[in-house]
């Protein structure tokens, strides 16, 4: 498919505009694209992503249920570095490691709303794969013990227990 601007160079860009409701769609040549200033890729050279900025805006969107304006509370400021949640908001990244703490009670409903979770279950060093996995493990356990619990299967239960205590004397 060639160009719809310059009819000469192979289309490689898609542009999709949606204006007032009206979605409109067009293919462009890389140079075309750039002269028009539409943006291909914001990861690639001679566009700067701020991911930082990002951040902010999703920080400042903090109109979820249970949220009063920023503005209208007192703000909470971190007790090592000085940072109030405003400030953090506005630059998109913490002053200090002391500022999860710190802004903890605001952090986790955006957390939740940002992603799925607010605990890492990524990947695990190497070196503390071993411990990691263990605790893991223990945790599948007490949620398996529970359920058992509750649907009343004690002999199951007994058992999850016996592998909870053998699991827990093990890391010590």
């Amino acid at each position: 498919m060639l160009c719809e601007r310059c009819h000469e160079r192979p289309a490689t860009v898609h542009v999709t505009k949606i204006i007032n409701g009206e979605k409109t769609g067009y293919h462009l040549c890389e140079v075309c694209a750039k002269e028009q200033g539409e943006v291909m890729n914001p990861f690639l050279a001679g566009n700067a992503f701020d991911f930082n900025k990002l951040l902010s805006g999703l920080l400042s969107m903090d109109s979820s249920p249970g949220f009063a304006p920023v503005q209208a509370q007192v703000q909470p400021r971190c007790g090592t570095c000085g940072m109030t949640y405003n400030q953090f908001t506005q630059v998109g990244r913490f002053g200090c490691p002391d500022c999860y703490d710190s802004f903890a009670a605001r952090l986790e409903p955006l957390l939740r709303r940002i992603q799925t979770g607010n605990r890492h279950t990524g990947k695990v060093p190497v070196k503390s794969g071993a411990k990691i996995k263990r605790l893991r493990q223990l945790d599948a356990l007490r949620r398996e013990l529970q359920q058992a619990v509750a649907q009343e299967q004690f002999e199951r239960a007994a058992e999850l227990r016996d592998q909870i205590r053998m699991l827990e004397q093990a890391s010590e």
